[in-house]
């Protein structure tokens, strides 16, 4: 039932042989994740939980002064980040095979590449309000002026965020028939995006070193080209991934 509306909506516009066009069908698939989880709320509530537990664990484990701090922190937060996307593709992906809705989606007149979009989108939402909570959280355990940063942290996000979301996607749908369904996301997910979260880690640690933000600029285009790859990699790949 939950996904019923989404697949009238679509079906709707399918009439005199024709269908809603392909940013329409966008915005429905985005509009039906959005609604599903502000009824729920069990994505982001769940994996910023789990967040913002990695980061208190590891404040704890390995915070040794200031300095030590900063350096931490720019792995951990992205570590975090990337964990709680795992566990957000999980739980998105299981709403999709609940009651075969994946299947009452692909019998829809919805282009699979629309269907991608949509959902690295919604991920991209979570994964902005998971970030919210996080990198306030690890501010304060690893005593880091949050204000005076936050420009560059919202830069780099604004940059690596898009590529975590597009490539895990990707692979969430992959993934999604297999018995092993986490445990064969984070194998083959975390390989993928060593290459994003190595380079927003060094912009992290760059940024906490006091590097001003204008001189990010070497990151901020490595992330975009990783971004671009990913997204347009997913596009091309994503119908034949969920085919039976």
């Amino acid at each position: 039932m939950r996904m019923l509306c989404a697949v009238t909506e679509i079906s709707s516009g399918s009439s005199l042989n024709s269908r809603p066009s392909w940013l329409k069908q966008v915005g429905i698939v985005l509009r039906k994740d959005l609604r599903i989880e502000g009824n729920s709320g069990e994505v982001t509530t769940t994996s910023s939980f789990f967040a913002v537990l990695v980061v208190i664990l590891a404040s704890l484990s390995f915070h040794g002064g200031p300095q030590t701090g900063k350096v931490v922190m720019a792995g951990v937060v992205w570590l975090a980040i990337s964990f709680a996307a795992v566990l957000s593709l999980g739980r998105s992906w299981a709403r999709e095979r609940e009651g075969q809705a994946m299947a009452g989606l692909m019998t829809s007149p919805l282009a699979p590449s629309a269907l991608y979009a949509g959902k690295v989108l919604g991920l991209l939402v979570f994964l902005g309000a998971i970030e919210a909570v996080v990198f306030p959280i690890a501010a304060l355990f690893f005593s880091v002026d949050l204000l005076m940063l936050a420009p560059g942290l919202l830069l780099l996000s604004a940059f690596a965020t898009p590529g975590i979301a597009a490539a895990g996607t990707l692979f969430g749908a992959m993934t999604v028939r297999t018995s092993a369904r986490d445990l064969a996301l984070s194998v083959v997910l975390f390989p993928l995006l060593s290459p994003v979260l190595l380079t927003a880690i060094a912009g992290t640690r760059a940024l906490l070193s006091g590097t001003p933000v204008e001189e990010l600029g070497a990151y901020v285009r490595l992330l975009f080209i990783y971004d671009i790859a990913f997204f347009v990699g997913g596009l091309s790949l994503f119908g034949s991934l969920i085919e039976d």
